[in-house]
C-alpha cells in the first residue's frame, strides 16, 4: 500500500523491485481523506493518484481506499501472500511498527529505497528553481556554480539543486522494456521534456497510445540543456538520467531516445521507420534557427496533434507543490507551537504545586 504523495520513479523502482518478489502486484492507494489524517491534504486527488499509480507497467492492479495499515485481514481479503514495503521505518501515531503484525506472520517483504531521489529532494529542487528565479543575480549566479550549489558543508544538503542520483546501464535495463516493434506496428514517436513526470504526461501518452491497434511509443527525450532553452528558469528539475527513468516505467512507452535531436527530421523518421508523430496541446517552440521542428512530419503529412483533454504542466505541478508544502510546513509550526504551550502550561502548573508544597 503507498500514500505517494508525488509519484517518482523512485517510487516506481520500488513497484518493479515488489513485482520482481511475486507474479501479481496489488497496490493500495489510500483516499484523500486518509492520507490527510495521517500526513495534511496531499497534492494530488485519488483520482489524479489511482491514475498515476495505474500507469507504471509493473501493477497489476490497484485497490482504490486502502486502509492505512496494511493488516493481515486486507492481505487475506485481495489474496495476498505478502506485503512489500520501503526500508524506511513507519510508525503510527503512538509509536508502534504499523507492521508489526504482518512481519509477526512472515507476510512482509522489504525493498531498497532508490539512491539519489526522494519527494523531499525533489521538493527542494523546485523551491530552489522558485527563488533563484525571483532573483536574476542568483540564477545567473547558479547557472555558473551548478557543481557546488547548495552543498553545505557535508557535501550536499537536501535541498541542492542538483541531482544525486547515479544512471547506471544495470538500472536502465531493468526499467526498460526490451521489446522490438513487431510486423503490424504502428509506431509512434513524441518528443519533449517529460520532466517531473505527471498526470498531464500520463494522459497525454495514454490518448498517444490509443492512436493505433498495435501502438509502438518512442518518446524522445530533449537533453537538459535543450530543455532549459525552451523552458527556462532553471528547468529541467529532473535530469535527463532522471527522466529517462520516469517515462520508461510507463506502460504506454515501449522505447526511450536518451537526448532526441530538438528537430524531428529525416534521418529519426527514417531510422525508426516512424508511422506517426504526435504533440500536445502546447506550443511548439521554434528551433535555434527558428525554424519548425516538426516541418518535415508535417510535409509526410504524418504529424498530429492531440488533444488529451488535460492541460496540466511541468510549472502547474510545481506551483501546486510549493504551496502545499508551505501550507504543510505552516501547520507543523502550529501544532508544534500548540505542543510546545501544552509542554509550558504543564511545567508552569509543575512548579506551582512544588512552590506550594514548599510553602507548607
Amino acid at each position: 500500500e503507498i500514500c505517494y504523495d508525488m509519484v517518482h520513479y523512485g517510487h516506481s523502482n520500488q513497484l518493479r523491485q515488489a513485482k520482481a518478489m511475486g507474479d501479481f502486484l496489488i497496490v493500495g492507494v489510500h483516499t484523500d481523506a486518509e492520507i490527510s489524517k495521517h500526513k495534511g491534504p496531499p497534492v494530488f486527488t485519488q483520482a489524479e493518484r489511482y491514475k498515476m499509480v495505474r500507469a507504471i507497467k509493473w501493477v497489476d492492479e490497484i485497490v482504490e481506499g486502502a486502509p492505512y495499515v496494511t493488516t493481515l485481514e486486507t492481505l487475506d481479503k485481495y489474496n495476498c501472500d505478502f506485503c512489500v514495503h520501503g526500508d524506511d521505518i513507519t510508525l503510527t501515531v503512538d509509536g508502534k511498527d504499523t507492521y508489526a503484525e504482518v512481519k509477526r506472520e512472515g507476510r512482509y517483504r522489504e525493498c531498497k529505497r532508490t539512491q539519489g531521489v526522494s519527494t523531499t529532494d525533489l521538493v527542494g529542487r523546485m523551491l530552489l528553481m522558485t527563488k533563484a528565479h525571483h532573483s536574476n543575480m542568483v540564477s545567473s549566479y547558479y547557472q555558473q556554480h551548478t557543481d557546488n550549489f547548495g552543498k553545505g558543508p557535508k557535501g550536499h544538503s537536501p535541498w541542492t539543486g542538483v541531482s544525486q542520483f547515479l544512471q547506471t546501464s544495470q538500472k536502465i535495463i531493468q526499467f526498460a522494456s526490451g521489446k522490438e516493434p513487431q510486423p503490424g506496428d504502428t509506431i509512434i514517436y513524441v518528443a519533449g521534456a517529460f520532466d517531473l513526470f505527471h498526470i498531464g504526461h500520463v494522459d497525454f501518452l495514454e490518448m498517444v497510445y490509443k492512436q493505433a491497434e498495435r501502438p509502438y511509443v518512442i518518446v524522445g527525450l530533449h537533453f537538459d540543456q535543450e530543455v532549459n532553452r525552451y523552458k527556462g528558469k532553471n528547468y529541467p528539475i529532473m535530469n535527463i538520467h532522471e527522466r529517462t527513468l520516469s517515462v520508461l516505467a510507463c506502460r504506454y512507452v515501449s522505447e526511450v531516445v536518451i537526448g532526441a535531436p530538438y528537430a524531428v527530421g529525416k534521418d529519426l523518421l527514417d531510422h525508426f521507420k516512424v508511422d506517426l508523430v504526435c504533440h500536445g496541446k502546447t506550443e511548439v517552440f521554434p528551433d535555434k534557427d527558428g525554424s519548425d521542428p516538426y516541418a518535415e512530419p508535417r510535409k509526410r503529412g504524418i504529424f498530429r496533434i492531440i488533444n488529451s483533454g488535460n492541460n496540466l504542466t511541468t510549472d502547474d505541478i510545481v506551483q501546486r507543490i510549493i504551496e502545499n508544502r508551505l501550507q504543510f510546513e505552516a501547520r507543523n509550526q502550529k501544532k508544534e507551537a500548540k505542543e510546545m504551550a501544552v509542554i509550558e502550561a504543564m511545567k508552569r502548573r509543575e512548579q506551582q504545586e512544588q512552590s506550594g508544597a514548599a510553602a507548607q
